[in-house]
């Protein structure tokens, strides 16, 4: 089952993680991407919180994602900023490139959202393919805490004075020996007091142990692997950081 980010899920994301809000993240992936002058690819790019930001400092950016409603909002962004970056509209199982990459990055979790580990790791291989030799692939992946942990709990967001945006989440359902969280999300419109819309978006995530990470890339073909703590470049990562970011190669051509 994959998750579908629909109409309200999206406006509470483009909410809730505007365009250029960062985690450390979008300063962390302009450090790291700063050698690369080619194309750079973002799956998963949602509504452009990121990928915007990226292209407004100068990068050569692309991007997917699987919902036409994320979609939308990174459109509109991009055209209100005078930027026409390529943008389509593919899954993580289907997607096609007609081009290489120096780079293809993955913030804020988005890899965990491929929850089948042989179709992850087969997307790892496809990722590692479509780089150029020399080419990285940047991914982030949340501390297994913070997935794991009881919610239940309302959010809301104020639209304007009479229009009000809430979401509702389960605790997750924690599947341990396939290392997936599922829950379900109820999100809801309401203008003066009336419930106008709701939204129910089931929500699929597995993690990632590091180590097991690491393997898998390896076994992608990837090298010179680097894994950091917090966004902070360098740093091993520790039971404080909320996100671990590993850096990977594809190996360079070698001339014979």
């Amino acid at each position: 089952m994959e998750n579908r980010y629909g109409k309200l899920a999206s406006w509470v994301y483009h909410l809730d993680k505007p365009i250029g809000r960062s985690f450390g993240d979008i300063e962390f992936y302009r450090d790291r991407l700063q050698n690369y002058s080619g194309p750079i690819l973002e799956p998963a790019v949602g509504n452009g919180r990121v990928f915007i930001p990226l292209l407004e400092a100068g990068f050569q950016l692309e991007g997917f994602d699987a919902s036409e409603d994320m979609l939308d909002y990174c459109r509109r962004e991009c055209a209100a900023r005078q930027l026409s970056p390529s943008l389509t509209c593919q899954t993580f199982s289907d997607f096609q490139a007609t081009t290489t990459f120096d780079a293809i990055i993955m913030p804020a979790g988005s890899f965990q959202l491929v929850t089948q580990a042989k179709a992850a790791q087969d997307l790892l291989r496809k990722f590692h393919d479509l780089l150029a030799p020399g080419g990285s692939l940047i991914l982030d992946i949340d501390h297994m805490k913070g997935l794991l942990e009881p919610s239940g709990a309302m959010r809301r967001w104020q639209v304007n004075e009479r229009e009000l945006l809430t979401l509702t989440s389960s605790s997750p359902e924690v599947d341990y020996a396939n290392q997936t969280s599922f829950s379900c999300l109820r999100y809801e419109h309401w203008k003066d007091g009336a419930l106008l819309t709701t939204e129910v978006d089931f929500f699929n995530l597995r993690w990632w142990g590091i180590n097991e990470l690491c393997l898998a890339l390896k076994e992608a073909g990837f090298d010179n692997i680097e894994i950091s703590g917090g966004y902070q470049h360098g740093k091993p990562p520790s039971n404080e950081d909320l996100i671990f970011s590993f850096e990977a190669q594809r190996r360079p051509s070698t001339n014979s």
